[in-house]
Order: structure tokens, then C-alpha cells, then sequence
């Protein structure tokens, strides 16, 4: 059997792009993995595709799971650092942080034929082998998906450079309490959304609009972060924010911005147990 590293190397995004959270991808690929290494070699023809399967179907099996147990409103994706040089995962083949919320409003079959589809080029025969499904059934499926996707589409940004610069004036104005300014740094459609896990609870999930983001993002600010240390930081190929109070991450805050370089979206990530990776 190939290394064990270099298999949950290749594994881990099929697992995360589909669960969004990097424990539960790295317990199905463990237990994936322990199963296939009982197995006898000469029973499976091709070990790439059969572990690629096995971790597709079980990723959709746990989704199913925590999707039926999970009570609250807004459920991120666990942010990933993706501007590291030395990485244990394929970080080219992690969605970008907006699009992987955007798959949020997808069924579980619908992320899957898309993500095989779109994010790792499938064709739609090998879809349905995969997922046990039709090639026409793969072919509707993604259609769906693509009608769904449509009505919000991500506007990212691809200079890293120009987007910290974006964020080191949001801070800058934030920090002042420069009101008037920050307005003008938010794009008409802006939102918020948070996610504080079980353990903790957050002023809104999801808040709207310019002056209500503002008022937001104030109050947060002057009642809880103006203490902490401020880092800029990749997530996810996206700019972000990490609020740090010592040496403990606070708060992950990633920016989708609009064309314009104005913030359309900020998904603000509070769950201790999503922030201990980074």
C-alpha cells in the first residue's frame, strides 16, 4: 500500500470539501484507510479510485449525520491556513471559503456531483459509478446544483497583496470608530455570518446590510476585540482576520470582497473547537 501520509494527502480534500471540518475528514479517512489495510491487495484493481469511493460515500454518510444532529442556524466550514509552503493536505485542491458556504445550500448528492464534476474534473460516468447513481441522474444533479449556485455566486478576488491592503484599511477604520468610512468600504449586499459552535453563543447569526453590519461589527470590535492582537492572514484562499488574546485564537473572521475590493461577505467563525487547527 502506498505511504499513509502520502494517501491522506490525497484523500483529505474529497473529505473536506464535502464535510467542510477537518476532524471528521481525517476520522474517515483513519477508518478508510485501517479497513482497506485488512483487505487483500490483489481483491481491489485500482487503490486510488477505490479509496477516492469509499472516503466520497462515507464523507456523504457522516454530512447526512451531522446535518440531522446540528440544531443551530449557521454551520461554517472549519477555516484552513492556505498560504503555507509545507502543508500535510493538497491545499490547491480546497475550495475557497465562500464557495464551500455556497454548497451549503445544496443536498448532499448535489455538493458531491458538483464537487467531483467541477472541483476534480469527473466525468459523468465515473460520477455515478462513485455515487451509485445514473449518468443521467449525474447530469441533473449538477444541473440542479448549478441553478442553485447561481442565485449567489462568489466574487473573489485573486491578488493576495491587494486584498490585505482592503483589510488593513477595514482595520484601521475599525479601530477608529471611523463610521463614515467603513460604510464605504462595505458593498450594498453585505452580510455576516457566524458560527460560535455548541459551546458559545454569538450577538446574530446572520446580519444584513450596510448599517446593520456596521453597527454589528462595531460593537463587537469596542466589547470584545480592541484588546486582542490583530493578524492578516490567508483562509481558505481568502484574506481573514485572526483575533488573538495571547497566544489563543479568539476569532476568525474571512472576507469575500466584491470586484470593487468592498467587502460583500464576512463569515466570522467563534467555535473554539474550529479554531484550534489554525
Amino acid at each position: 500500500m502506498e505511504d499513509l501520509k502520502i494517501l491522506n494527502k490525497k484523500l483529505f480534500p474529497y473529505a473536506y470539501n464535502i464535510l467542510g471540518n477537518t476532524d471528521d475528514s481525517q476520522d474517515v479517512i483513519q477508518d478508510i484507510l485501517i479497513h482497506y489495510s485488512a483487505k487483500d491487495p490483489d481483491s481491489v484493481s485500482n487503490q486510488n479510485a477505490y479509496l477516492i469511493k469509499a472516503v466520497i460515500n462515507q464523507s456523504i454518510n457522516l454530512k447526512k449525520k451531522n446535518d440531522r444532529e446540528r440544531q443551530q442556524r449557521i454551520v461554517l466550514p472549519q477555516p484552513i491556513v492556505t498560504n503555507q509552503g509545507e502543508n500535510k493536505i493538497e491545499l490547491e485542491e480546497i475550495l475557497n471559503y465562500s464557495m464551500l458556504v455556497l454548497l451549503n445550500t445544496l443536498n448532499i448528492k448535489e455538493r458531491a456531483v458538483f464537487l467531483l464534476k467541477e472541483a476534480f474534473d469527473y466525468e459523468h460516468n465515473e460520477i455515478a459509478e462513485i455515487l451509485a447513481i445514473s449518468t443521467e441522474n449525474s447530469r441533473q444533479l449538477l444541473t440542479r446544483a448549478k441553478k442553485k449556485l447561481k442565485l449567489r455566486k462568489p466574487d473573489i478576488t485573486t491578488s493576495p497583496t491587494k486584498d490585505k491592503k482592503h483589510l488593513e484599511k477595514y482595520v484601521e477604520t475599525i479601530r477608529k470608530g471611523d463610521i463614515r468610512t467603513l460604510e464605504q468600504l462595505l458593498s450594498d449586499e453585505v452580510q455576516v455570518l457566524a458560527d460560535a459552535g455548541k459551546k458559545l453563543k454569538v450577538i446574530a447569526q446572520v446580519t444584513s446590510g450596510i448599517n446593520n453590519t456596521v453597527k454589528l461589527m462595531t460593537y463587537v470590535f469596542e466589547n470584545y476585540q480592541k484588546d486582542l492582537e490583530i493578524k492578516i492572514e490567508e483562509i481558505n484562499h481568502q484574506s481573514a482576520l485572526l483575533f488573538y488574546k495571547g497566544t489563543t485564537l479568539i476569532n476568525c473572521q474571512i472576507f469575500e470582497l466584491n470586484p470593487d475590493g468592498k467587502i460583500k461577505s464576512i463569515f466570522s467563525v467563534v467555535d473554539p473547537d474550529k479554531l484550534m487547527k489554525i
